[in-house]
């Protein structure tokens, strides 16, 4: 069995050789995931399929099964549910994470118009569009070589690797394996910094109010994930600190926090809400909001930070909040995506800067 671009190069085929696509090249854009639905059962499995994870959760599976299947799967899809009601896009009947990741593919596509060979597709570490089904498609489609471009900025193990160990665990079930990359991260790339940049001004000149300070918000991790050897704190300062330089703002202007902790263990600091929650008490009255780290949208920002911070804020005596939008499917954001793109399908597609 032969995959032949130009078959009629070629003596005929036997009449019973089954036709095979190929001569193309794959670009799936990979990003966290997010519930098929808010209610109760969808939650949980969820949940379920990402808290199992080894590279999210690094506990030990005997103390960490029962935790999750008889503590935080009966007591967490209710509440959490509720929150995704919150910011759920009702119109598509689904979670803004995946309206937004389309969007992205579906104009990453089209930037790639002039390139036939190119086939983009967008999935899911967690639920739906589920890796494993878009790796299936792109070979389906011809694909012998498939860039994996996981969503993250920055580098941590719970998040670009596991996304690529997902894409890896459904490719041993081909036995005919296309070629694969796996972008790198793009924290301290001139295009993603000056399109945080750009997009930061654009909305502080939308506001009514000029914000005191401004706080660069990151999700995090548990500290001991970094002293196991994670570059992902790192990054994130590094970002941080070249978004500021390039806004051309002060250090006591500009905070850099970590969000969206769970559990008990330390994880890194300064915590977002506890931050928040200082600054207002401290007499700072105007404050915005900015979560670089998100190529998209989703609960932890458009919940977490624009809702529960917000409300936090307000509560102790805040008077003005904004909340700063990812890059999303803006022309800033498609530029980053695309130019990562571009620049890893070098050698694989003709004129890769055109």
């Amino acid at each position: 069995m032969q995959r032949d671009a130009n078959p009629s190069s070629q003596s005929p085929r036997p009449a019973d050789h089954p036709t095979i696509a190929s001569g193309r090249v794959g670009v799936l854009l990979l990003n966290l995931g997010t519930p098929d639905a808010t209610d109760f059962w969808s939650m949980r499995r969820y949940l379920k399929q990402f808290l199992s994870d080894r590279r999210v959760i690094e506990v030990p599976r005997w103390k960490w099964w029962p935790i999750l299947n008889l503590i935080i799967l009966n007591l967490r899809p209710g509440p959490k549910g509720r929150d995704y009601a919150k910011i759920w896009n009702t119109e598509r009947n689904e979670g803004p994470l995946k309206t937004i990741t389309r969007a992205q593919a579906e104009k990453l596509a089209a930037a790639f118009a002039n390139e036939p060979r190119v086939v983009v597709d967008w999935a899911m570490r967690y639920a739906n569009p589920s890796t494993a089904s878009r790796i299936d498609a792109l070979a389906a489609q011809g694909c012998e070589r498939i860039l994996l471009v996981p969503l993250y900025p920055q580098y941590a193990a719970a998040t670009t690797a596991t996304a690529a160990d997902e894409a890896f665990r459904a490719l041993m079930q081909h036995r005919w394996q296309p070629a694969v990359r796996v972008a790198p991260a793009w924290h301290d790339d001139a295009v993603y910094v000056e399109a945080l940049a750009a997009s930061i001004k654009r909305q502080l000149a939308a506001l009514s109010f000029e914000p005191e300070k401004i706080i660069a918000t990151f999700h995090g991790m548990p500290q001991q994930y970094l002293m196991a050897g994670d570059p992902y704190h790192c990054q994130c300062l590094k970002t941080s600190r070249l978004l500021r330089e390039r806004l051309g703002l002060s250090t006591d202007r500009w905070l850099t926090t970590f969000q969206s902790r769970f559990g008990s263990d330390p994880w890194l600091q300064p915590y977002t809400d506890q931050t928040v929650a200082a600054l207002a008490k401290s007499g700072v009255k105007r404050l915005a909001l900015v979560a670089p780290g998100f190529s998209a949208d989703c609960l932890e920002t458009l919940e977490e930070l624009d809702v529960e911070n917000r409300h936090i804020f307000m509560a102790n005596g805040g008077s003005d909040f904004a909340y700063l939008k990812a890059l999303n499917d803006s022309p800033e954001g498609m530029r980053v995506i695309e130019t990562v793109v571009r620049r890893e399908l070098m050698g694989w597609i003709e004129h890769p800067t055109a």
